[in-house]
């Protein structure tokens, strides 16, 4: 009741977390932690919480990173930042953090808060990295790294801490973090191929933006391999990703490249990994839909 106080204390808070929630977004990793939480048994009042938290978690990251990138757009409308000071956008995002971690407390599992705390961590240490040593680096490490913190880690949490709710049988726990594991991963590589060869509408900023923020995403990757005399590889290759000429002609070679479809097979081997994983479980509606969601991951659009 006093956190409710708070918000309603404060208009303009209330506002920017309605703008949030009428955002929409696909709520994936929520539902990951209703699917594996309802396949092993877990009490529903406790997965919805643990969701809630989860889903807080993400968007509180998501405001951060829209001020870090200086993003006017998200999902097709205006962020936070863009309407709003920085200060402002930061004590939002804070703000979301708080609850996310007070929702999670809620749950009373001592071990789920701290792989809560330790998820918290992995995101912002990735976000520093991005921020101060990605930059034109042309690496499959480096690439891996940041899309496990920045997308596969919270995956990861959402899987395991449902099945930290019921299941002390370790091996059953990691089964399922690799399951979140791995749509995580082909999560944020199918996002990357999407931000070269989605429909703009639809994905709800600028085509190729990462590559032109300096940020080398795996289909860049693959066209650096295959072409490493071109240019505009060279030109990003030397630091200078910011000749914003070289790297918009970059972006077009690689939407008109094989690199696309090779970023797309990759994720598809994750994928396929998850669904190894989850075929260890008995038939189930929560172990079907599991499989569907994963598969979706592959197909998605936006």
């Amino acid at each position: 009741m006093r956190a409710q106080a708070n918000i309603d204390s404060h208009l303009d808070l209330r506002l920017a977390l309605e703008q949030l929630l009428s955002a929409g977004g696909k709520r994936v990793r929520p539902t990951v932690v209703l699917l594996v939480g309802g396949m092993l048994g877990v009490d529903q009042d406790r997965l919805v919480t643990l969701g809630a938290a989860v889903e807080m978690l993400h968007t509180a990251t998501l405001v951060h990173d829209d001020l870090i990138d200086s993003a006017l757009l998200r999902r097709g409308m205006p962020t936070l930042n863009s309407k709003w000071s920085p200060a402002a956008t930061v004590l939002t995002g804070d703000f979301l953090f708080a609850r996310a971690a007070q929702l999670a407390s809620d749950i009373d599992n001592i071990p789920l808060m701290k792989k809560f705390a330790e998820t918290l961590a992995i995101i912002v240490n990735g976000e520093l990295t991005q921020l101060f040593a990605a930059h034109g680096v042309i690496s499959r490490e480096n690439y891996y790294d940041r899309i496990y913190a920045k997308t596969a880690s919270l995956f990861e949490m959402s899987a395991l801490s449902a099945a930290m709710l019921n299941a002390e049988d370790e091996a059953i726990q990691d089964t399922l973090r690799i399951y979140g594991y791995e749509i995580g991963m082909a999560f944020q590589i199918v996002d990357d191929v999407l931000d070269f060869s989605g429909d703009q509408d639809v994905v709800g900023k600028p085509l190729g933006s990462d590559l032109l923020q300096g940020l080398v995403t795996l289909p860049a990757i693959f066209y650096a391999e295959e072409y490493p005399s071109d240019p505009d590889v060279q030109t990003l290759r030397q630091g200078n990703w910011q000749d914003q000429a070289s790297m918009s002609r970059l972006v077009d070679s690689i939407r008109s490249s094989n690199a696309i479809q090779l970023s797309l097979d990759e994720a598809a081997v994750h994928v396929e990994r998850a669904l190894k994983a989850l075929a260890l479980f008995p038939i189930s509606v929560e172990r079907e839909a599991l499989i569907d969601l994963a598969r979706y991951i592959l197909d998605r659009s936006a």
